[in-house]
């Protein structure tokens, strides 16, 4: 009986969880700049609330914590908390400015509602998008 070896197979690199536009690589850079320490990145999730049912939300990140999904783009590192990945395969944050106010905004093929503020939103998980 002969033992099968199988050759190493380069992996093929994985798509980014989330890709920013150059403006919202801009307006981090500008954020990060401007912080009051060094932080490594910026932590982007997903929590429970608003009247669609959940809301992004984005914090200095000290730390990569070990299930972090580490998203370098444009010169910027995005961490996405593990339990956020699902929610935002695919997505991709920009910086609007318009004459009464300037923000992140999300273009996330998983979302299926939002509410009329655009504040909060209603996601399906890509893993559940791919069960259909």
């Amino acid at each position: 009986m002969t033992e099968l070896q199988t050759a190493a197979r380069p992996r093929r690199p994985r798509p980014k969880a989330v890709t920013l536009t150059d403006a919202a690589a801009e307006r981090v850079r500008e954020i990060m700049t401007k912080a009051e320490k060094d932080y490594v990145g910026l932590r982007v999730g997903v929590k429970n609330g608003g009247c669609a049912g959940q809301e992004y939300t984005f914090a200095y990140a000290e730390q990569i914590e070990p299930l972090d999904e580490v998203v370098e783009d444009k010169g910027v590192t995005i961490l996405i908390e593990p339990k956020a990945v699902l929610f935002l395969i695919g997505s991709e944050i920009d910086y609007e400015t318009t004459k009464l106010a300037s923000k992140f905004v999300f273009r996330n093929p998983n979302e299926t509602d939002a509410c009329g503020c655009g504040e909060s939103v209603t996601i399906i998980p890509a893993a559940a998008l791919d069960a259909d």
